[in-house]
């Protein structure tokens, strides 16, 4: 059973192509979507969070864990794996999905790479170290904070949409390769080949993750094992919101969704979604 992490929606769209590539794993979907957007969020805040949902995974039964969400890829990753995976060769792994990203950019690209992502995946400049790490390409990163907002809200078909994503793609310059650096953009995919310049190439890194996914299992077998390609989700969000949001993102029925809540610093599992309403004390 592989377990995948998001901070909300988006990471269904690597589950799409995760599936794809693995039919027969079991997977369990965790999306943070109560405590969504990351992008705007501080460092210290992403790592809590990203503690508590890799964690919850690990307590599922997961022994090996998908970091879907490129913010938390590209700012908690290392701390990820060295709070719960210090071993390499221990029982449990956790894997993101910058470096295979950067790896299908650099396969791609002519030798002038852009990359569009929310506000913290772009501040990190991770993506352009690890491109570094590969080749001589030139890294021109764009962060996009109205993207995935409009893509939440359903909006992601609209005029809404076609402007905002042409604004952004217009400070690009001379790039020959586009990196969709967040898991909600492939639906704003169509908008994106529509607004770049003739000749430049869209890459939505999903089935370059999954493909990727697959290699490291075949050179590291024995932390999952074939099942029913069953799927469980899980939110920290109003469950019936993430489902229906969701098929939006996974392309096809997401089974019932489980909700979990903070407690006491622990993701906890609960019958029902607490609203709180007016001012709080605790």
């Amino acid at each position: 059973m592989i377990g995948v992490y998001d901070s909300g929606f988006g990471g269904l769209t690597v589950l799409k192509t995760l599936r794809t590539a693995l039919p027969r794993h079991d997977f369990v979907f965790l999306g943070d979507s109560g405590r969504a957007p990351y992008g705007g969020r501080d460092v210290d805040t992403v790592l809590d969070f990203a503690e508590q949902c890799v964690e919850r995974l690990f307590e599922e039964g997961c022994r090996l864990v998908v970091v879907a969400c490129h913010t938390v890829s590209c700012v908690a990753l290392r701390h990820l794996q060295r709070r719960y995976c210090p071993n390499p060769c221990g029982p449990r792994r956790i894997l993101g999905v910058t470096i295979p990203a950067a790896e299908a950019a650099v396969a791609l690209s002519d030798g002038h790479i852009g990359v569009i992502g929310t506000t913290r995946t772009i501040a990190s400049g991770t993506f352009a170290t690890e491109v570094a790490k590969l080749g001589p390409h030139r890294v021109t990163a764009l962060a996009a904070p109205l993207l995935a907002p409009i893509v939440e809200e359903g909006w992601d078909e609209t005029e809404i949409a076609k402007l905002a994503v042409a604004r952004y793609v217009a400070g690009f310059g001379d790039i020959d390769t586009l990196v969709l650096s967040c898991t909600h953009y492939p639906l704003l995919l169509a908008a994106f080949e529509a607004a770049v310049r003739p000749g430049v190439r869209v890459l939505d890194p999903s089935p370059a993750i999954a493909q990727s996914l697959l290699a490291w299992l075949q050179r590291h077998p024995g932390y999952t094992e074939e099942g029913t390609g069953a799927i469980r989700t899980m939110c920290t969000g109003d469950p019936e919101s993430f489902r229906r949001n969701g098929e939006r993102f996974l392309g096809s029925p997401l089974p019932p969704t489980q909700h979990v809540e903070e407690e006491r610093g622990s993701l906890a599992h609960r019958d029902s979604v607490r609203v709180r309403v007016g001012q709080i004390v605790r």
